[in-house]
C-alpha cells in the first residue's frame, strides 16, 4: 500500500510517499523557522499563509523524488488535529482537493499517532509499549497493547516540557527555537543553581510550570540586583530537573505496565540529554527514539500512522473531513 501524508499542523509544510506503513519514498518538507524568528515564536495566521503559498510545490516534489504518480497512490493520510487551525485547514483542503481528483481515498490522522508512529521507521513496535510523548504543546504517557490502540496513562497538570524550554529560552535570550538552544548551551557547563523537586497528584502526571517560573524569578531577581547571569549554568540546571522528571515517570510506567518497549515521540525527543538518559536507564526493556529528521513535524510519519490506522479500521472519511485545533487522541 502507497501512502501520500499530509502534514500542515503548525509551521510545516510536508508531504510525503511512504509504501506499507515502513519505507519511505519521499519525505518533503518546508520549515518556516526563519520566517517565525523575529517573532520569537510562531505567528498562526503567518503560518496559514506561508502554507498556503508551498502547499502544491511540496505535493509535486514529494510525487516527483518517490518517482510515482498520483495513480499509484492508494490511500492520502492527512492530520487532522491537534494543531493551528487556519495551518490544518491549508493542510486538510490540499489533501481532500488531490484525493478528489485523483478518486483515493482519504483519512485524517491524528498529529500526535503521527509522532509515535515516527518510531516505526527505523524500528519495530513491540507491545505493550509505552510511548513518552513530548512536544511544546503535549507531555503524556501512552500505553499501548497494539498497533492504533493508545491510552493515556496521564499528561502534564500544566505547561508542556517544550513550552517550558522556550519560555526560558526567551527569558535567558537564546532565540527561537528555544528547546535547541538550550541543550546546547546545557552540555558546556555543569549545574550552577539549585531547582525546586517537581511534585504531582498522578503517579504518571507531569508539571512544569513551577519549575519554569522558578527560573524565571530567579532570573529577574539576578537582574534586579545586577548580579551575572550564568546562562549555562542555568540551562544545565533547568534541564537536568525537567528530564529527571521524565525519566522518573516513564520508568514507573513501564515497570508498572510490563511493558516491553519503551518510546520516545515528539519535537523534545531530539533532545540529546533526554536520548542519552533514556540510553542509560532504560537497558531492561527495548527503546526507540525517532532519527532527528522525523522527531519534529513531518509527513512521513503520519503516512505510517494513516497506514496502520487504515489497517485497524479501513474506512475512508469523506470530503467533509475537518480540522480540530483539539483532538483526543484516545
Amino acid at each position: 500500500m502507497i501512502v501520500l501524508g499530509v502534514e500542515s499542523s503548525c509551521d510545516e509544510t510536508s508531504v510525503s510517499v511512504t509504501q506499507d506503513g515502513k519505507t519511505i519514498l519521499s519525505n518533503v518538507v518546508f520549515s518556516q523557522i526563519t520566517t517565525h524568528q523575529a517573532f520569537g515564536g510562531v505567528v498562526p495566521e503567518v503560518a496559514s499563509r506561508e502554507h498556503i503559498k508551498k502547499m502544491t510545490v511540496v505535493f509535486e516534489e514529494a510525487l516527483q523524488k518517490a518517482k510515482i504518480t498520483a495513480k499509484d497512490i492508494d490511500l492520502v493520510a492527512v492530520t487532522k488535529g491537534p494543531g493551528l487551525i487556519g495551518s490544518l485547514l491549508v493542510g486538510i483542503n490540499g489533501a481532500k482537493a488531490f484525493a478528489f481528483a485523483n478518486d483515493i481515498p482519504i483519512i485524517g490522522v491524528h498529529h500526535i499517532a503521527g509522532h509515535i508512529y515516527a518510531n516505526q521507521i527505523e524500528s519495530t513496535m513491540e507491545f505493550p509499549l509505552i510511548a513518552l510523548v513530548v512536544s511544546g504543546g503535549h507531555t503524556e504517557l501512552i500505553l499501548m497493547k497494539d498497533h492504533y490502540s493508545f491510552e493515556k496513562l496521564g499528561e502534564t497538570q500544566d505547561d508542556a516540557v517544550g513550552e517550558a524550554y522556550d519560555k526560558i529560552a526567551r527569558v535567558l535570550e537564546l532565540g527561537y527555537p528555544g528547546g535547541p538552544a538550550i541543550d546546547e548551551l546545557a552540555h558546556t557547563k555543569a549545574p550552577t543553581y539549585a531547582m525546586p523537586r517537581i511534585q504531582t497528584k498522578g503517579d504518571y502526571d507531569f508539571s512544569y510550570s513551577g519549575l519554569k517560573s522558578h527560573v524565571i524569578n530567579l532570573v529577574n531577581t539576578l537582574k534586579m540586583k545586577k548580579e551575572p547571569i550564568d546562562k549555562a549554568g542555568l540551562a544545565s540546571a533547568f534541564q537536568q530537573a525537567a528530564v529527571k522528571h521524565l525519566i522518573d515517570k516513564s520508568l514507573k510506567a513501564v515497570e508498572d505496565t510490563h511493558a516491553k518497549m519503551f518510546i520516545v515521540a515528539g519535537g523534545v525527543s531530539a533532545n540529546k540529554h533526554l536520548r542519552s538518559e533514556v540510553e542509560a536507564h532504560f537497558t531492561h526493556v527495548k527503546t526507540s527514539v525517532p532519527p532527528f529528521a522525523y522527531c519534529t513535524d513531518n509527513a512521513a510519519m503520519m503516512g505510517i500512522a494513516g497506514y496502520y490506522q487504515y489497517q485497524k479500521n479501513p474506512v475512508s472519511d469523506s470530503m467533509r473531513i475537518n480540522g480540530h485545533s483539539r483532538l483526543n487522541l484516545e
